[in-house]
């Protein structure tokens, strides 16, 4: 940070008698604390929590005005720990940032250092908000599944397949050799699922109205689910014995209306997905598989970039729903 700035540009949500507007601010630095970093943010990256905190949503922000965006990547500007070094770059996503503490849709951020990780060295700044907490959750995801379900098991559903986690589970289970069903309500994505590397599209009212049954014929081996609702209750219910099911969003809805017979006559196990306080050791190794082994094919494909300007627009689409692949902030 040069000597003469004062300030820096940030995209704030500010309050007034329960209406909530947005617009780019000059925002004073605050001094670091102990264990504090401050990061000049180089990209950032939106997540429909995100847009639910520009919206005003008290489940995700409490106080206004606020500063969303859960993920930031960018270069150690002053560090007041040992563990990180001025011009080290380094990643943050979850916990709180962006939440209730201001997050990466500014130039510049003030995290405690146990938020950071520090950028692998197969892995770019782009890439890493690319994947973001998208690319975490996808690789968590990836992780548990992987360790009980293998190719030749069968086919892995993942719903909510054109969204962030979505779409990167599809890539990394493709790289791995996994044969993927796509479950999506947007049938004009066909050819964009195919190429990230879906080897069937199955339409969301297909599997909506799957039987009411309490068990369904067999049809996965396993499944990521990022929606909840009647997807994972069918999903569920159309697992093959033994299979392995991820849990980690509840945009269809937070609720399931099943019987435990899948659980204990098949032995389908259901593995949550929590994201924002996941453990350290394995953010670390989910980070290092993203940036080798895991790394997609067309990688490239996945994402569109904006400015700052830009993302009061896309937080509408994403709300309406029309947002579709990653969307990367760039701040430099």
């Amino acid at each position: 940070m040069t000597q003469h700035k004062t300030t820096f540009k940030a995209f704030r949500v500010e309050e007034n008698n329960g209406n909530y507007t947005s617009s780019i601010k000059e925002m004073k630095f605050s001094p670091l604390g102990k264990n504090e970093l401050l990061v000049k943010v180089h990209y950032s990256s939106l997540n429909y929590k995100d847009a639910l905190s520009a919206a005003g949503n008290k489940g995700v922000t409490k106080n206004y005005p606020h500063t969303p965006g859960i993920d930031a990547v960018g270069v150690v500007e002053k560090s007041t720990n040992d563990k990180f070094k001025s011009g080290e770059e380094v990643i943050v996503t979850s916990y709180d940032l962006g939440m209730n503490t201001d997050g990466g849709f500014a130039e510049y951020i003030k995290v405690p250092s146990d938020w950071a990780v520090k950028l692998p060295e197969n892995m770019e700044m782009k890439e890493a908000m690319i994947y973001g907490t998208a690319g975490l959750t996808a690789g968590m995801s990836v992780l548990r599944l992987t360790e009980l379900v293998k190719p030749e098991d069968g086919k892995i559903a993942v719903s909510g397949a054109t969204g962030g986690v979505g779409s990167l589970s599809i890539s990394i289970l493709s790289k791995l050799g996994y044969s993927v069903v796509a479950i999506t309500g947007k049938e004009s994505e066909r050819n964009y699922l195919t190429d990230i590397g879906a080897n069937e599209i199955l339409l969301r009212n297909e599997i909506e109205n799957y039987d009411k049954k309490p068990l369904l014929k067999p049809l996965f081996a396993g499944a990521i689910d990022t929606v909840g609702g009647v997807i994972l209750e069918n999903t569920i219910k159309a697992t093959k014995s033994t299979g392995i099911i991820t849990c980690c969003g509840n945009v269809a809805s937070p609720k399931l209306e099943l019987t435990v017979f899948p659980f204990i006559l098949r032995g389908v196990a259901l593995i949550g997905i929590d994201s924002q306080n996941y453990p350290m050791k394995y953010r670390k190794k989910v980070w290092e598989m993203l940036a080798k082994q895991w790394k997609p094919e067309r990688l490239e494909n996945t994402y569109n970039e904006i400015s700052l300007d830009q993302l009061q627009q896309k937080i509408t689409m994403m709300l309406k729903g029309n947002l579709k692949r990653r969307t990367i902030v760039k701040l430099i």
